[in-house]
């Protein structure tokens, strides 16, 4: 619900939404090979792929399919899967909860990694979702932290951070990772529990598209944000299984400055009118 009231506003994710920024060669190319290296191991997906057409509507959707499937039959989707498992254990270590039976030799020393990383952090909040209005995001971060040391620039910081958990590579992604954390720095923390709706009820989340609530009423899901750094933030890098944790400063002055020029760009890419056949009128650009 906008905080000014009226009827619901939908939301980008902060991820999708900066995208648009990040060169996306390699990430295309990595793509590409574990595609071909899972249709490898399945032989009745590539006589799948022989009998349809790529040219059609209904054949494009079924290839896109079995291309995802090649992906994950590669096991390009078992790190991210690990990575989500290794979120839940440091959240449990930040909690001071303690790890669940038979947790992996291999998790435990990279929750070990983790902890020693993190020894000089206090956490005060876990999982804490924010909208930005001004650019119509909402994302959940990792950690609130508190730190008092040393900062990027030489100068001692006192004060609260946003961080965030990375198990994949950071080599290509510092751009995109420093405007991530700088739009989380600039948002509200709303409470998406004061307006619920279920999703899955198709009936119920059209009808509650369809209220209104006043601004008064709105405004009681919004929460004044804490006095996060807008110049520096955390990047936690947790490689699965290295047993090593990395600290990154992220510049999020950088970062908010791409932020803003994903907004722009977001726009442009709206935009008609580039191109116009010979001797048509105005009215049939395209």
């Amino acid at each position: 619900m906008p905080k000014a009231g009226g009827a619901p506003k939908p939301l980008t994710r902060t991820t999708t939404y900066i995208d648009c920024i990040e060169d996306k060669a390699a990430l295309t190319a990595w793509k590409s090979r574990m595609t071909l290296v899972g249709a490898s191991r399945d032989p009745a997906l590539v006589a799948r792929v022989k009998e349809l057409n790529c040219e059609s509507r209904e054949d494009k959707a079924v290839l896109d399919e079995l291309a995802e499937r090649a992906v994950s039959l590669a096991g390009a989707n078992s790190k991210r899967e690990h990575g989500t498992h290794l979120h839940t254990l440091s959240e449990a270590v930040d909690r001071g909860e303690p790890l669940p039976l038979g947790t992996s030799n291999r998790d435990l020393a990279d929750m070990a990694a983790y902890k020693m990383a993190m020894v000089g952090f206090d956490t005060v909040a876990i999982e804490q979702f924010v909208v930005v209005d001004e650019l119509g995001v909402g994302g959940t971060f990792d950690r609130l932290l508190r730190y008092s040391g040393p900062g990027p620039d030489g100068r001692h910081f006192n004060g609260l951070l946003i961080g965030d958990l990375k198990t994949g590579s950071v080599q290509y992604g510092g751009l995109k990772m420093a405007s991530q954390l700088a739009v989380y720095a600039h948002g509200e923390r709303y409470d998406h529990t004061r307006f619920p709706v279920d999703g899955r009820d198709k009936k119920a989340l059209a009808a509650w598209r369809k209220t209104s609530v006043p601004a008064n009423e709105a405004a009681t899901a919004y929460a004044e944000a804490a006095e996060v750094s807008r110049d520096w933030g955390v990047i936690i890098h947790l490689p699965a299984g290295e047993a090593q944790c990395t600290l990154y400063w992220a510049n999020l002055r950088i970062g908010w400055e791409a932020a803003l020029l994903a907004r722009d760009i977001r726009r442009m890419r709206a935009t008609r009118g580039a191109l116009a056949a010979f001797g048509s009128p105005a009215q049939r650009n395209v």
